[in-house]
C-alpha cells in the first residue's frame, strides 16, 4: 500500500514538472541600465540598432531593454527586427512585439527609467554577430520614447546620425552547444524540455514497480 502511494506521488510530481515550460536564459547581455547619461529615440521614424553575439545555436524568445519615458507613459509595443547588417542585410525576424513595463525610477532629467520586457517566437540563429533594431515604438500619449545609452560592448548606430554609444539590453532564449570527442559528437541543450523530464519520471515509476514486485 505504501509503495502504491509513493508511485502515485511520483506520477503526480512528473506530470507537474512536465507542465512547466522551459525557462529562457540570457543569450547576450549588453550590461545594466545606466539611466543618467543619454538615450535615443525609437519612434517618429528613428531606428536604433545594436549588435549582439551568439556563441552557440540559439533560439531567441525575448529580451529586456532600458527605456526613458515621460512621467505616466507606458511603452506598449515596438517594431523589433534581427538582421545580418546594420538595420539591413538578411532579415531573420521582423515583428511588432508587446512590452511589459517594470522597475521604473526617476532620473536626474525628470524621465522615468524603466525595464521593458518582451517575449516572442524568434528565430534560431547560428553562432555569430547580429544586429537588433528597434523602431516605431508606440506610447498611448504619443510622446517620444528613448532607448537608454549605457556604452556597453555592443556596436550601435542610429539611422540619422550613424555610429553612437551602445544601449542597455539583454537577449533571451535557449542555446545548444556541441561537444566533440574522439569517438562521437553530441549536442546538449542548456534548457531541458518537458519531454525529457517525463522520460526521467517514467524511469522512476518503472523502478518503483520493480521494487513493489520484490516487496510483495
Amino acid at each position: 500500500m505504501k509503495m502504491r502511494i509513493a508511485s502515485l506521488s511520483l506520477l503526480a510530481l512528473c506530470l507537474t514538472l512536465a507542465a512547466v515550460p522551459a525557462m529562457a536564459q540570457t543569450v547576450y547581455s549588453n550590461g545594466p541600465i545606466n539611466g543618467n547619461t543619454d538615450a535615443w529615440t525609437i519612434n517618429f521614424g528613428f531606428v536604433v540598432s545594436d549588435t549582439f553575439n551568439v556563441t552557440g545555436t540559439s533560439t531567441i524568445t525575448g529580451g529586456s531593454f532600458g527605456m526613458w519615458l515621460f512621467e505616466g507613459d507606458t511603452l506598449t509595443s515596438a517594431e523589433l527586427s534581427i538582421t545580418s547588417g546594420e538595420n539591413s542585410g538578411t532579415t531573420y525576424y521582423n515583428q511588432t512585439v508587446n512590452f511589459t513595463q517594470s522597475g521604473c525610477s526617476t532620473n536626474g532629467f525628470g524621465f522615468n527609467v524603466c525595464t521593458e520586457s518582451t517575449t516572442f517566437n524568434g528565430p534560431t540563429l547560428n553562432s555569430g554577430t547580429y544586429w537588433l533594431n528597434l523602431q516605431n515604438a508606440s506610447v498611448p500619449s504619443g510622446d517620444p520614447i528613448y532607448w537608454d545609452e549605457n556604452s556597453g560592448p555592443s556596436s550601435a548606430s542610429e539611422n540619422t546620425v550613424g555610429s553612437i554609444p551602445s544601449e542597455s539590453f539583454t537577449v533571451l532564449g535557449s542555446t545548444s552547444t556541441t561537444t566533440t570527442t574522439s569517438t562521437s559528437t553530441s549536442t546538449t541543450t542548456s534548457v531541458p524540455e518537458p519531454s525529457s523530464i517525463m522520460l526521467f519520471g517514467s524511469g522512476i515509476l518503472g523502478l518503483a514497480g520493480v521494487l513493489r514486485r520484490k516487496l510483495f
